[in-house]
Parts: C-alpha cells; structure tokens; sequence
C-alpha cells in the first residue's frame, strides 16, 4: 500500500507564511495589502495569492481592499482543548438573561476590535440580537471598554465616532477607563448605536488576566443610566462566577 505523502519544504513553507499571515491580521484588527506587507516582509504578490487562498477557506475576509481574519479561523479557534469559555460561561449567561429578561453577550480581544462569542438571549417581547462571530469597535462599547480597561489600548487604536455620545479623544477614552477600572464595570451609553445602552463586566481567567467580557444590553427607552448602574452589580457578580468555573481563585 503506498504511504500518504508528506508535505515538501515547499509547501511547508507557504503554509508557515499563511500562519504568519493570520497572526499578524489578529493583532492588526484588520489592515490593506501595503501595511500587511510591511510587516510580514512579503512581497505583494506573494501575499495576496495567501490572502486569496485564506479567502477561499474563509480563514480571512476582505472587503474594500481591507483584510481581516474571517469566521473560520474563529471557528478553528474554539477548537482549542482548553476548558472553554464559552462552557464556562455560558449558565451565568443563562441565569442573567433569565433573571432581567435582558440579553446577555460573550466578547473577547480580536486585535482592534471586539469578537462576539455568544449572546444568551433574553425573554421581553423587544430585545437586542448581536450574532456570534460579529465584531464592535473596542471604545463605544461596554465589552470594548473592560477590555481595554484591563487588557491595555493598543497603539493606533482608531477613536471613530459612531454617536453624538461616542469617546473620540484619547484624554477622555483614558478617564473612561480608569473609572471603569475603579468601579468594575463598563457602560455604552449609546455610544456606537443610539437607542441601544448596555452595562459590561470582564471574566478573569486562572491567572488573574482578563479573557474577556461579559455585558447586558437593552433599549436605551427601557435601560436607562439608573437602571443600568442598579443593574450592573448583577452583571459583575456573572462575570464573576463563570471567573471562578474558569479556576480564578481572587478576590470578589
């Protein structure tokens, strides 16, 4: 029986730089053929018969001449054997949504940007949908801003604004993030899209490091600023125990 053949240097090779290729657009957020270029040290033409490739398997998406990883590098992702997050997390989402009837999402870091992993629907007649797989911007919104509260804002980070309401200067995004530090959770007060208010608290993992963010959204009509910081003890205390299934082991 012939034996299955191995990959040559060759196509190792190709498959080492398409790997490059996906780590560098995970810290980028997303990025044109010249930057991605500049920083691989890949000929242009080299990289975008990667990028067409990664295309096709849906590993990278591009839109505009604009590349970003796609869903099915995220897909690939969830494969990790680690004890998951979302396993981890996902009954305090149940609980949460259960308990408000509010909606109830799952982000983590994706480069510039925040990833959605999950979302626990909630039980009122009007509620908010965010689909697993979409991407927000870091400063506008609840899960951004407990992310880069803890984790740190990556140089470059563009301060687009969205809403009257949006952070758009440096100054004012760090005053945000120390009281989001100082207080243990974050707000959107409809600062990427008007009408919607949200209140988020992150998930540590073993370590102590921040893996990601939990966050409970609602109509700004029903949410309002009260409501929301009434409500966000609850949202801390969710986030804190799916920290605890992760085997966090600090403080309240």
């Amino acid at each position: 029986m012939p034996r299955p053949r191995g990959k040559g240097p060759g196509e190792v090779k190709t498959l080492e730089r398409g790997l490059g290729v996906l780590e560098v657009l995970s810290e980028l957020g997303e990025a044109g053929l010249s930057p991605l270029a500049e920083r691989t040290g890949l000929s242009k033409s080299t990289l975008y018969r990667l990028l067409q490739t990664l295309a096709r398997r849906g590993f990278v998406e591009e839109e505009g001449g604009v590349y970003r990883v796609g869903p099915r590098a995220f897909a690939v992702g969830q494969a990790y054997p680690r004890k998951n997050l979302l396993e981890a997390v996902r009954p305090e989402m149940e609980a949460l949504a259960q308990a408000t009837g509010e909606s109830v999402n799952l982000a983590v870091l994706a480069g510039m940007e925040a990833l959605y992993l999950d979302q626990a629907e909630g039980t009122k007649l009007v509620r908010l949908f965010t689909a697993p797989g979409s991407r927000a911007p870091l400063h506008a919104t609840g899960v951004g801003k407990v992310l880069l509260a803890f984790r740190g804002v990556p140089e470059g980070l563009p301060l687009t604004p969205y809403t009257p309401h949006t952070l758009t200067s440096p100054e004012a995004l760090e005053h945000e993030l120390a009281g989001v530090r100082r207080q243990g959770y974050a707000l959107d007060n409809e600062e990427k899209e008007l009408g919607v208010r949200c209140v988020a608290a992150p998930v540590f993992g073993p370590g102590g490091e921040v893996v990601g963010a939990i966050s409970l959204s609602a109509p700004a009509s029903r949410l309002s600023l009260e409501e929301a910081h009434r409500l966000a003890p609850r949202v801390v205390e969710a986030a804190w125990r799916a920290s605890l299934r992760l085997g966090f082991t600090g403080p309240v």
